[in-house]
């Protein structure tokens, strides 16, 4: 995510907003643990695969919305 966006942007974005900080945390922990469990690595069934997508694409719909308030 943010593939392209100076780091130094976003480290200024994560050092001044908080909530931003922690969705982007947040998005993170869910990318690594959805590939996990996409690969095999880690055992969780369907339902709760499917909640952590919809949780991981919301924190990403709220952080690009953040980022670009943030560019105006």
């Amino acid at each position: 995510m943010f593939e392209g966006q100076p780091q130094a942007e976003l480290d200024a974005m994560m050092k001044t907003n908080p909530e931003f900080k922690s969705l982007y945390q947040r998005h993170k922990e869910l990318d690594k643990q959805v590939l996990d469990a996409e690969l095999g690595v880690l055992a969780i069934d369907d339902l709760t695969l499917s909640r952590m997508k919809r949780e991981k694409l919301a924190a990403k719909d709220r952080l690009t919305t953040m980022y670009a308030a943030s560019a105006h």
